[in-house]
């Protein structure tokens, strides 16, 4: 008997909930398990975001959320780790302390610009409050939304809040937009500043696609123009495809919920852009979601 309560406490403290999500101590973070290292003086290091911009995204991540956090009962702790040369991202929760660990490795990447290092904080943001749908366990869901949802409120949600303070109509005058982007902003948002941010989203979310897809190997250039037309048969809780995450931050870009409405653990539709409502654009790609209704 006493062996078999043994048996039983090693599986949940080897099953818990808080295990399965993006942790530092699991298998994988924002990206699948890598060996890149990109250390403070490392000459390919990208000089794009210096340990003051690293530091100034987190900030401003932080002043916006830790009231969100407060108001569930929650503490946000932003783990900052500059020197570490980790290319990833990492959440965690420890009772009432729910975690983000951001890594300097990730922010000097080559293809990291402020913009896609905020939204990867607002990936592992999403891990916490993204909501449905979660990761699948052995208790049925974990406390984590899936990798796929969390890349989709980064951009729908989160991102829009980081930059709503801002000029983004200057912000976005300074970089080259693929038509396809600007095309689909105007055509989801009427508003000049929200087609701003739109766009801006849009091109967070290609920097990111870009960087996740260097960690894989034998893939594809990514591209807007390129969507992924896989379609799944079951959500897909793991990651995605580099292109299939790329059409989700994209689609997050062009839904025109409110961000300030929040997600539901259990529901997918609220606050999000569903087929169901008569969405045709800015929806969760069918490449790793699986809707109930078209």
């Amino acid at each position: 008997m006493r062996n078999l309560v043994l048996v039983a406490l090693l599986m949940v403290l080897t099953y818990a909930p808080q295990s399965q999500a993006c942790s530092e101590h699991g298998t994988s973070g924002i990206a699948e398990e890598n060996s890149m290292h990109i250390g403070v003086n490392d000459k390919n290091a990208n000089k794009t975001i210096d340990e003051a911009a690293f530091n100034s995204v987190l900030d401003r991540i932080e002043a916006i959320y830790t009231p969100d956090f407060a108001a569930r009962g929650k503490q946000l702790d932003v783990i900052r780790k500059w020197e570490d040369g980790t290319v990833n991202a990492y959440a965690q929760q420890a009772g009432n302390v729910w975690k983000i660990t951001m890594f300097g490795g990730l922010a000097r990447h080559a293809e990291a610009t402020a913009d896609a290092f905020a939204a990867v904080a607002c990936h592992e943001l999403g891990h916490h409050i993204g909501g449905a749908p979660r990761k699948g366990s052995i208790w049925g869901s974990s406390w984590a939304s899936n990798e796929g949802q969390s890349d989709y409120f980064a951009t729908s949600k989160c991102m829009r809040k980081f930059m709503e303070s801002e000029d983004n109509q200057a912000v976005v005058a300074q970089m080259e937009i693929p038509a396809i982007v600007t095309e689909r902003c105007e055509a989801a948002f009427a508003n000049a500043e929200e087609i701003a941010m739109c766009k801006r989203g849009a091109m967070a979310g290609e920097a990111l696609a870009k960087l996740l897809n260097s960690l894989r190997t034998g893939s594809d250039p990514v591209a807007f123009t390129t969507p992924d037309r896989a379609v799944v048969s079951t959500t897909n809780h793991n990651h995605p495809a580099a292109q299939c995450r790329l059409d989700t931050y994209f689609s997050g870009a062009i839904c025109d919920q409110d961000a300030s409405i929040d997600p539901s653990g259990s529901d997918a539709s609220t606050g999000y852009c569903m087929r169901a409502d008569g969405y045709q654009d800015g929806t969760r790609p069918l490449c790793w979601f699986k809707p109930t209704t078209l």
